[in-house]
């Protein structure tokens, strides 16, 4: 009885002692957080920093409030989300799949080896003027430059995961008479989830990073476009606003794939 007891009290503790450690976490993050923009509002106003160049937090605010009012901040926002989330999910969607064929047939993968690694080193930004000229200055061209940038890398960390997953999986289910189709249902595509989910955080930059460089040079409408445009006619607040709301939304957006790990953990645990 007064085992039980120990062990209980221990285990609170225990949860006690989590508890305080995120407590303490989230304190020191949100310090950073004041420091930051507080430091740089001082400097701003004090002009120990360039007010034409760096602006100061609450420029940006003001200019925030005034683009919220007048709706132009919402609709650029828009685009660029929408264009994002598409891109995020072709690309892994696109990139899990070339990964399962190239699984699926030992022979094409090591045909496609060499091609994967001179594509996945070439800079993805580079094909920017191709896809303009053979997809058209517009939506297409930057939904394929979103994509572009995450698929190779998706393919190869998602065929690396399925190769290395336990041969003796694999083994006992082919005593058992199992088709490929099954082995990969049962085996392959289970213990590749930990790494498909890191690799959607990965995607969730890469994704950002495409839409944002196809915006940069095709699109008249979108953050990416507010960047260019800050950037020509001098207003670098409008340019450091665009930059603040791609920075929150992409936070948002590893929160999501955050939450999406933990129900796959939790229901796997269940499984």
């Amino acid at each position: 009885m007064k085992q039980n007891e120990s062990i209980e009290l221990l285990h609170r503790n225990y949860k006690r002692g989590l508890e305080r450690e995120k407590k303490w976490i989230r304190f020191y993050q949100l310090l950073i957080f004041i420091c930051f923009f507080g430091l740089w509002e001082i400097a701003g106003k004090r002009e120990w920093i360039d007010p034409l160049l760096f602006s100061s937090p609450s420029k940006i605010w003001k200019l925030f409030l005034t683009k919220i009012n007048d709706g132009t901040l919402l609709s650029h926002l828009g685009v660029t989300l929408f264009e994002t989330v598409l891109g995020f999910i072709l690309g892994t969607a696109l990139g899990a799949l070339l990964a399962a064929i190239l699984w699926w047939s030992p022979r094409l993968s090591k045909i496609l080896d060499p091609y994967l690694v001179i594509m996945n080193a070439m800079p993805k930004v580079a094909l920017g003027p191709i896809l303009i000229v053979g997809l058209g200055p517009g939506f297409f061209s930057i939904i394929a430059m979103g994509t572009i940038i995450s698929v190779i890398i998706t393919t190869i960390v998602v065929y690396t995961s399925f190769k290395e997953v336990d041969s003796n999986y694999i083994k006992v289910l082919q005593t058992f008479q199992a088709s490929k189709f099954q082995t990969f249902k049962e085996a392959i595509l289970p213990a590749s989830f930990p790494t498909i989910v890191s690799t959607l955080k990965v995607n969730v930059g890469l994704s950002w990073v495409g839409v944002i460089v196809g915006e940069f040079l095709v699109s008249a409408k979108g953050l990416g476009y507010m960047i260019i445009y800050g950037f020509q006619v001098f207003n670098f607040t409008l340019v450091l606003l665009s930059l603040i709301i791609i920075a929150f939304f992409a936070t948002i957006m590893y929160q999501g794939v955050e939450l999406l790990e933990k129900r796959l953990i939790k229901n796997d645990k269940r499984g």
